[in-house]
């Protein structure tokens, strides 16, 4: 369990599964992941957290919030390249009460810190949607440099959209801690 100033990041449960699977199928989250428009099925979120491990090249946190250790979203390792130390992460918070507070930031602080100082990681990469601007500005706000977009990556409300790629590297997060 990891902790920072709002939030912890912790394993998920069973039990996390049905918030889980509703968080994932509201629309509005569907459409800024920007993932495939079929509702996922509670098999389907039971299967992912059952296969999560901490021997995969994928991991993914629950996010809690400290006050009341209220299950609101997750974020995690897509991809974990270890000869070259780049690792993908990805983050989403689920229940829209806790949207535009600095939960996403905090837990994205916690996230970095793992990876950057348990994982011994040189680079981390994301990509996001480019209608996403509210969370182009927390990963700008942590550091994020955009490296290149990928254009109209994504099919999402009847238009295509350009995917952004953005990284930090570890001097560049040092330089801010």
């Amino acid at each position: 369990m990891y902790t920072g100033e709002k939030v912890r990041l912790r394993a998920y449960r069973k039990e996390d599964a049905p918030k889980a699977q509703a968080y994932i199928n509201e629309p509005e989250i569907k459409r800024l992941l920007g993932g495939a428009p079929f509702p996922l099925t509670l098999g389907d979120e039971e299967k992912f957290l059952s296969q999560q491990s901490a021997w995969n090249d994928t991991y993914s946190f629950a996010i809690e919030t400290l006050a009341d250790d209220y299950y609101i979203g997750g974020c995690g390792l897509n991809r974990l390249d270890w000869k070259n130390r780049v690792v993908e992460i990805g983050i989403f918070i689920g229940d829209k009460a806790y949207w535009n507070q600095g939960y996403g930031t905090d837990a994205l602080k916690i996230l970095l810190r793992f990876v950057f100082e348990q994982l011994n990681m040189n680079k981390v990469s994301l990509q996001v949607l480019s209608f996403n601007e509210r969370a182009q500005r927390v990963y700008q706000r942590l550091g994020f440099i955009e490296e290149g977009r990928l254009r109209q990556e994504r099919y999402v409300d009847g238009s295509y959209h350009d995917m952004l790629v953005m990284g930090l590297l570890r001097e560049e997060y040092e330089a801010v801690q």
